[in-house]
């Protein structure tokens, strides 16, 4: 059962860093008025907010994603680490 429950939270983890990932690339290419650009802000957003209220821009550069991949990596390996 714990396996089942680590390869879930893995799983949960690895398309949340797709995710972050490719709203961040597609923050340089695309319009942000492009449907899948705010599919991804609406899925996002709610992950951001806490941490954009600690983190501001510095510049034109938002380091929030960054720091959110930063923490999803180490909840990951804690809890996969504390199932197995």
């Amino acid at each position: 059962m714990n396996v089942v429950l680590a390869q879930i939270v893995n799983f949960i983890a690895n398309v949340l860093t797709l995710l972050i990932i490719a709203d961040a690339l597609s923050s340089f290419f695309v319009s942000p008025l492009h449907p899948v650009r705010q599919t991804l802000g609406r899925v996002l957003t709610p992950l951001y907010a806490p941490l954009r209220r600690v983190i501001r821009p510095i510049g034109m550069m938002d380091f929030t994603p960054i720091v959110l991949l930063l923490i999803i990596q180490v909840l990951q390996n804690l809890i996969v680490s504390a199932l197995l």
